[in-house]
This record gives structure tokens, C-alpha cells and sequence, in this order.
């Protein structure tokens, strides 16, 4: 069998075992041909891997915050059962935070003086728990990954090509082969996280209104985006545009939420 052939047939596979699953809020069909076990084992090892390479930190008051926030965020998200966990990494110069499949959470301290508040960091973690939640590494792999590996299996290639392949796997989640770097998901990647993200935080109580804010703040605090043809993230002015247009869907989860 050719190696085109083989691939299309991994492809065929893939989508009667695993489907193509409906992404929360959006409604998107996503193709993922990983199936769900062998990604949160794989975020389970690429989080431990990012926590044994960093400092934690011992701030015990912006370490309650960010579980503070994650677990209301959660507990209304589409994966409440996940396995969740939080943690600060010590790292004033690192503006980020990301969330592994699983529910596998961790908050740089260099975005925190970016949030200011509860809502800010809602912004931060709704969006990056709707990464995980809509399997946008899990897609990338189906798209990106596996083909790059050309016949082998995931599990083969792990024992083959460790090094290259967890490089990938890393890639796919959104962080670095140095572990610390944490990468953009694509454009419209971003854009979904955005949306999912807007809805959660407002679902979880707190005012959809601060994305805006925290958006600005955010482009303030880079000094200047690149254009956006050269980025994978969507410019300022497209991320803000989106969420005011998405804002009364989300106001309408937030008065709900605040009359529960």
C-alpha cells in the first residue's frame, strides 16, 4: 500500500472510532483521530513535563486566585468531570497561561498584573480552557501531527522517535519544545477559544464585558502586534470586533448566571 494510501486509510479509521465530535457553543464538526484517552494521557505527560522544568510559585494568594476562578470556570463548562488542576508557574516575563487536555491548567505570573481582577483572569482561563474542551490539539494532531509521522502509529513512534515526536505532541497542545514557550493555536483556533471562552466566564458569573477591556490592556502591555497576515493570533481590532459581536449571547448567560 502507497503512503498516500496508507494515510487516507489511517484517516477513514480515525473518524469511525472517534468521529467528528460537535465543539461546545459553536456547533463546529471538528475531525479528531485521536482518541480521547490517548490525548489526556498525553496531556498529563506534557503538564508534568512543563511543571518539573518550572518554578512554582509560593504566592499563596495568587495561587487561591487562579484555583479560585479555574473551578468556577469548570464546574460550568462542558467537562466538569475532567480532572482538574491548577497551578502558578514563577515566571514575571512570561505573559500566558494554557490548559492541557484533561483540564490540566497552569498561569504564568506575568500575566496576572494583565488580569488585575477575577474577571481578567476569567478572560484568560475561559479561553484557555476552551482550548482543551474544544480538542483544538487534539484537531491539530488529526491534521498536522500524524501525518507527519507518515505510517507509523503514535504509540510506535513514541518508541522510535521520542525526542522528535513529544516535540510534536508539545507543538500540537500550543507549547514549545522548550517547555515554556507556549505557542499560538491558528487564527480561527483562537477565534472559537475566544467565543467558548466568552460564553464560560459569563456562565461562571462574572461580566463578559471585562474581554474587551482585558484585550486592550493585553495589546497595551505587547508594546504592538505584527500585523495580522503574519500572525496566528487575530489582530486586536478583529479579536475586540468579535466579542462585541458575540457580547449579547454572553450578557444574556451572565444575567441568568446571576439570577441562579
Amino acid at each position: 500500500m502507497s503512503r498516500r494510501s496508507s494515510l487516507f486509510a489511517l484517516g477513514i479509521a480515525g473518524i469511525f472510532l472517534t468521529g467528528c465530535p460537535k465543539v461546545p457553543v459553536t456547533g463546529r464538526h471538528s475531525l479528531i483521530l485521536l482518541p480521547e484517552s490517548e490525548e489526556l494521557t498525553l496531556g498529563v505527560d506534557a503538564y508534568r513535563q512543563v511543571l518539573s522544568q518550572n518554578r512554582l510559585a509560593r504566592d499563596p494568594a495568587a495561587v487561591a486566585l487562579v484555583r479560585r476562578v479555574g473551578e468556577r470556570i469548570a464546574n460550568i463548562s462542558d467537562r466538569p468531570d475532567y480532572d482538574w488542576e491548577y497551578n502558578v508557574l514563577d515566571d514575571p516575563k512570561t505573559v500566558n497561561a494554557f490548559c492541557l487536555p484533561g483540564g490540566k491548567v497552569a498561569v504564568y505570573t506575568g500575566i496576572l498584573p494583565v488580569t488585575q481582577t477575577d474577571a481578567g483572569l476569567a478572560v484568560v482561563l475561559g479561553h484557555e480552557i476552551a482550548h482543551a474542551i474544544a480538542k483544538h490539539g487534539a484537531e491539530r494532531m488529526s491534521q498536522g501531527l500524524l501525518l507527519q509521522l507518515g505510517q507509523e502509529s503514535l504509540a510506535m513512534a513514541m518508541k522510535n522517535r521520542p525526542t522528535e515526536t513529544r516535540a510534536a505532541v508539545l507543538q500540537a497542545f500550543g507549547l514549545g519544545a522548550t517547555v515554556g514557550a507556549v505557542l499560538p493555536f491558528g487564527r480561527f483556533q483562537e477565534s472559537e477559544a475566544d467565543r467558548i471562552g466568552l460564553i464560560y466566564m459569563a456562565r461562571a458569573g462574572y461580566d463578559p464585558r471585562e474581554a474587551v477591556a482585558f484585550w486592550k490592556r493585553m495589546e497595551s502591555a505587547g508594546g504592538g502586534a505584527p500585523p495580522e497576515f503574519l500572525s496566528t493570533h487575530p489582530s486586536h481590532e478583529t479579536r475586540v470586533r468579535d466579542l462585541e459581536k458575540w457580547m449579547p449571547d454572553a450578557l444574556k448567560a451572565y444575567e441568568e448566571a446571576r439570577g441562579r
